[in-house]
């Protein structure tokens, strides 16, 4: 597929697209964004959207206090998009079952929700069980109305690749996963490395596209960095070696901890910095206690997050070692265009290490080594020039690839086609969910 930017085109028709995703906008970081501007985008297109959403909860894991205690259904609007959002539980440590439990409670609450017949119902995964409710909403329409799905993350291989349930468990849950994308008229994958991992499923490969995430965020101005890095507390004369977004246990911050510990020993001019949060944060900081050169910052509004970019030495991706293809990670959107080299503690084979290889944005090191780590950023910091070709690089690579332009067109005729196709069969949402209406309520 041409990554070239495509101008989007008007529809054939107005739809009625309904959207079914755990994750939204206010949340910043993660899937959220992608969900929200799909919404936009197709609502620009001319279509009606209504999009069925959780509580914000992403990254700190608890719902943000505007939502708090909310037992019923709301509806809000953003811009035209009608957007309800329906109460469900959140994990304060989301291990796997907890996290399932939840995702149980919002699909089949997702599926109790009425609205106009639907002409496309979409699912974005995670959370993996909303595919369920999707299916289930367009099977009470009958025959007719699509599903399509957008695997931002593949499920069970996150589940296999953490460890969360076991091996027993995690096979279930990647048979789950290949039954609810089997029963979907059309599947988007954000990166073809999840696209070559779902059609080893045995997906067909005509139901199966890559629609690249896109930056989500407006190009940065010119940084004043020493001002930047004034605000930001950051000492002057150290290298800020800066990993920005979700603080859970995917990435492995342990590693960054250690690294910190490292450049204490030795007296480094280097600072590691986490800016977000996750439901790991407490405990990384519990265990930084007395490391001089780790730092950890709130999240940040829009701006303010650009800036942080723009003035750290060096972006970090860090990954845990079992992490291959689970999913490519969002960050690495905002990174390229920063104009900053990045640095990528990653499994070799990860989606994340052929992206920033692709891109020329940095080196990649081998996770879960701290020593690596920290001579990763030694040798990136000690060659500016090299550095700067790398985000040189990056920026080019994002332009070329994570242009907005590109991915609304490309939604855009995704949807209009899904809406032309002869639909499947997509199940009773017993086959597909562990739980009952009454077991919930």
């Amino acid at each position: 597929m041409s990554a070239e930017p495509l101008a989007p085109s008007e529809p054939a028709r107005r739809l009625d697209v309904l959207i079914v995703g755990l994750n939204h906008a206010p949340e910043t970081t993660g899937i959220a964004p992608y969900t929200t501007g799909l919404a936009q985008m197709l609502a620009q297109d001319g279509h009606a959207v209504h999009v069925v959403t959780g509580m914000p909860h992403y990254p700190q894991w608890r719902v943000a206090d505007d939502y708090r205690g909310a037992r019923r259904a709301r509806h809000e609007r953003d811009g035209t998009v009608r957007v309800t959002r329906v109460p469900h539980p959140v994990p304060a440590r989301p291990t796997g079952a907890s996290r399932i439990g939840m995702e149980a409670v919002f699909a089949l609450r997702a599926a109790m929700v009425r609205g106009p017949r639907p002409d496309v119902v979409i699912a974005v995964s995670p959370a993996l069980l909303g595919v369920g409710a999707a299916r289930w909403i367009a099977r009470t329409w009958g025959r007719g109305c699509p599903v399509g799905v957008i695997v931002q993350d593949l499920y069970g291989a996150a589940v296999a690749e953490a460890g969360a349930l076991g091996g027993r468990g995690a096979g279930a849950v990647a048979r789950l996963e290949h039954s609810l994308l089997a029963g979907a008229d059309g599947v988007v994958a954000v990166h073809d490395v999840l696209r070559d991992a779902l059609l080893r499923t045995g997906l067909p490969t005509e139901r199966v596209t890559t629609i690249r995430n896109w930056t989500h965020l407006d190009e940065q101005p010119d940084t004043d960095i020493a001002a930047a890095r004034r605000e930001l507390g950051w000492p002057q004369g150290e290298a800020v070696v800066l990993h920005a977004g979700n603080i859970g246990a995917k990435q492995g911050l342990d590693g960054v901890v250690e690294a910190a510990r490292l450049a204490d020993a030795r007296g480094l001019p280097l600072r590691f910095v986490l800016l977000g949060d996750g439901n790991q944060r407490a405990r990384l900081v519990e265990a930084a206690r007395g490391v001089e050169r780790f730092t950890v910052v709130d999240p940040l509004p829009t701006e303010a997050f650009r800036t942080a970019l723009a003035a750290a030495d060096v972006l970090l991706l860090h990954e845990r070692p079992e992490v291959a293809e689970m999913c490519a990670p969002s960050k690495l959107t905002s990174y390229f265009a920063a104009g900053r080299p990045v640095l990528a503690a990653t499994n070799d084979t990860s989606a994340a290490a052929r992206e920033v290889r692709t891109a020329g944005a940095g080196p990649i090191v081998a996770p879960g080594d701290p020593a690596a780590l920290v001579e990763g950023a030694l040798a990136l910091v000690a060659d500016p020039a090299a550095g700067a070709r790398h985000a040189a690089s990056a920026r080019r690579y994002a332009a070329g690839s994570y242009g907005v332009d590109a991915a609304h067109a490309r939604y855009g005729a995704w949807v209009r086609d899904l809406a032309d196709r002869v639909t499947t069969d997509h199940g009773d949402l017993a086959d597909v969910l562990p739980l009952t209406p009454q077991e919930i309520s």
